[in-house]
């Protein structure tokens, strides 16, 4: 198993360079040519939102992208810092704070349409998407 793993400071400048190095190790991994652009799209979403949640609560922790080649299959994992509240628990939120919470909502509906095996984690130390594609490996005819 092979893994690179890329941290940045959350800046919305650095989410382009995420969707190039994915898509690179993607490729490399054997995901499908027809898939990068998925893969693209994926990973700015997710990074797009892990760097908006670092913003929000003031985290200068970077936010982490691990990029997994596995026998056959290439998962990606972008992670966050951000305590995330257990759904419908603390006070209802300011009209931003709901604002914020539907583009947050937007950006997971966005990923779970371009990614078919999607993982959503979250806690009080950060939350985690993990997306999974397979590889050529995984999809070749057997002889």
């Amino acid at each position: 198993m092979a893994t690179v793993e890329l941290r940045f400071s959350a800046l919305p400048e650095h989410v382009r360079t995420a969707r190039l190095v994915a898509a690179a190790v993607a490729r490399r991994a054997g995901v499908d040519e027809a898939v990068l652009d998925e893969v693209r799209l994926a990973v700015g979403e997710a990074c797009t939102r892990a760097v908006g949640l670092h913003q929000h609560g003031g985290i200068t922790a970077p936010v982490n992208v691990s990029l997994i080649e596995e026998e056959k299959q290439f998962s990606i994992e972008v992670g966050d810092r951000a305590p995330h509240a257990a759904p419908g628990a603390g006070t209802p939120g300011t009209v931003a704070d709901d604002a914020e919470t539907e583009e947050d909502e937007m950006g997971l509906a966005v990923i779970s349409g371009l990614v078919d095996d999607v993982e959503v984690t979250a806690g009080e130390d950060g939350g985690r998407i993990r997306m999974t594609w397979p590889t050529a490996s995984a999809v070749l005819p057997s002889v």
